[in-house]
């Protein structure tokens, strides 16, 4: 089994918000940030790190499947640390409880799936998932479920798989930044379009 981290657990409901507009070169370079990642190795590694808030990373050379997605969003101008934490102080109830918390935490909480699910949920648009290829934009981000029930998350890039059927997906697995035709791989349990607010 790949080396997973309880950063990628479990999901929960939230309320949908509306969802801004983007300018198209936005999208296109949310993805050139994403597929970027994939020419500098990262050793997956989800340990626990005081970073510093905001804009707070851990360092380059280390990153599970949520570090790809905060750092492609960073490099479009979008902290998703300081929006994650300054969403989850104002509904911290609506975040799942899996980790014990009585409050939330910076140096993580935007590091974890489930409370990525539910801050695109609440402010951006939730999409029901789809097994038709045509259905996914680039620069959707995708949950899924992995065996061992481990929540994994990549970001829909404009590539084409080989027969050209499917978008391909840059996210970590436990090898580092990869780009991959992985979108139907696994269950997916989320598709999300969030363009900043």
């Amino acid at each position: 089994m790949l080396p997973f981290v309880s950063l990628c657990l479990l999901a929960s409901r939230s309320v949908p918000a509306q969802q801004p507009r983007w300018p198209l070169d936005g999208v296109a370079r949310l993805i050139a940030a994403a597929e970027a990642q994939t020419e500098h190795p990262a050793r997956y590694d989800g340990a626990y790190r005081r970073i510093p808030y905001p804009m707070g990373d851990v360092p380059a050379d280390v990153g599970v499947c949520t570090d790809v997605v905060i750092r492609a969003y960073r490099a479009v101008g979008v902290d998703l640390q300081q929006r994650v934490h300054e969403d989850m102080r104002g509904a911290f109830a609506e975040y799942p409880r899996a980790w014990g918390l009585a409050r939330p935490d910076p140096n993580i909480d935007h590091r974890r799936v489930p409370n990525l699910q539910v801050f695109f949920r609440r402010r951006g648009t939730a999409r029901r998932p789809s097994t038709d290829p045509g259905d996914y934009q680039a620069g959707d981000v995708v949950t899924w479920r992995l065996p061992g029930n481990l929540p994994h998350v990549g970001l829909v890039v404009a590539r084409r798989s080989a027969d050209g059927r499917r978008p391909l997906i840059v996210h970590n697995i436990g090898r580092g930044p990869e780009i991959e035709d992985t979108l139907f791989a696994f269950p997916i349990t989320g598709q999300y379009r969030y363009r900043g607010e």
